[in-house]
């Protein structure tokens, strides 16, 4: 039977794992869901995504390009959701549980729903009543702009269902793409969250003038922090220092393709947010992950200085200059 598999959203990321997935000789058939009826238009014809990764060709078919939402999810097996967590409500409005229920449901969202407070999967769970056995996390280390260069890039693909894991995985494998699986969805799906928010701590920290020195004390204690919070939150076997965790940490935190440290490097320049985020023109997931975790870790009340400090500058306006030196005094 050939799987059918649906794409919901249309960025950068979206736009890689459509090219793995065509890339992939599996034999399958893609759907894809984009918002914008001018960038349908423009895929349609010209067979690349007007405004992310438009070098990469786009082997779709025309009739599977639409902004129907319903059709798209009812054509497909798996469902890949890959739209920023703060509009996944939004996103999803006119889709019922009835519309997924028995479909596999991916998520390559790095973030949190705002408002409710959950991580992807929580969320899918509790508001659609998908079983945890039919969501599966995709998580890295892996920037798009190197899939679409087709850099040899690693893929942690996470399911209670192994076998589903396994499956989707080899939906992803090419000749540049390598697949681990785990069993870990809440803490690979957390450490996802957490990276995004010790990124832009990392740019904040380059924006204000530390150097190389600074950035690795503060990378190993992010790390720590991540380990601390995803221990409290779900306390399984699992290594902090492998892929998943450890690896999607330090290419958030150090590449050039980080949304999320360019964001914090432009806070520590001294933009505003609202700033940054209309010169950039994307979406920093640290941005919304950071005030999600603060409300999240009233509950759990972990030591997590790095994420108080990036909460205090970019919501509670402290100088980022300030917050950084304080910061300085804690870690080791």
């Amino acid at each position: 039977m050939t799987p059918k598999v649906a794409m919901i959203g249309g960025g950068s990321w979206a736009t890689a794992i459509i090219k793995m997935l065509s890339d992939n000789f599996t034999e399958k058939e893609i759907f894809w869901w984009m918002r914008s009826a001018e960038a349908i238009a423009h895929v349609q014809q010209y067979k690349h995504n007007p405004s992310y990764l438009s070098s990469v060709e786009i082997r779709v078919p025309e009739k599977n390009i639409s902004n129907d939402i319903e059709s798209i999810i009812a054509a497909a097996d798996y469902v890949i959701l890959n739209v920023p967590a703060a509009f996944l409500k939004d996103t999803l409005a006119s889709v019922t549980p009835e519309q997924l229920s028995g479909k596999k449901i991916i998520s390559a969202i790095k973030g949190i729903v705002p408002d409710e407070n959950l991580i992807i999967g929580e969320f899918l769970n509790q508001k659609y009543h998908i079983p945890f056995e039919d969501i599966v996390v995709i998580s890295g280390p892996c920037h798009a702009e190197e899939v679409a260069l087709e850099k040899l890039s690693y893929l942690t693909i996470a399911s209670v269902d192994l076998k589903l894991a396994e499956r989707f995985a080899g939906l992803l494998n090419t000749r540049y793409i390598k697949t681990n699986i785990s069993d870990d969805i809440f803490g690979t799906e957390y450490a996802a969250v957490l990276k995004n928010i010790y990124a832009v701590a990392s740019g904040i920290c380059h924006g204000v003038g530390y150097g190389d020195n600074f950035q690795a004390v503060l990378i190993s204690n992010a790390i720590r922090e991540i380990n601390r919070f995803v221990e409290a939150v779900h306390p399984i076997s699992r290594d902090i220092k492998e892929s998943a965790y450890l690896g999607d940490l330090l290419v958030t935190a150090y590449s050039q393709f980080s949304r999320n440290r360019t964001f914090g490097n432009m806070i520590g320049k001294g933009y505003t947010v609202k700033s940054a985020q209309l010169e950039m023109n994307m979406i920093a997931e640290g941005y919304y992950a950071v005030n999600c975790m603060h409300h999240i870790n009233k509950k759990y009340k972990v030591d997590m200085p790095i994420s108080r400090a990036v909460y205090a500058i970019l919501y509670e306006k402290h100088s980022p200059q300030i917050e950084m030196r304080l910061l300085t005094e804690q870690l080791n």
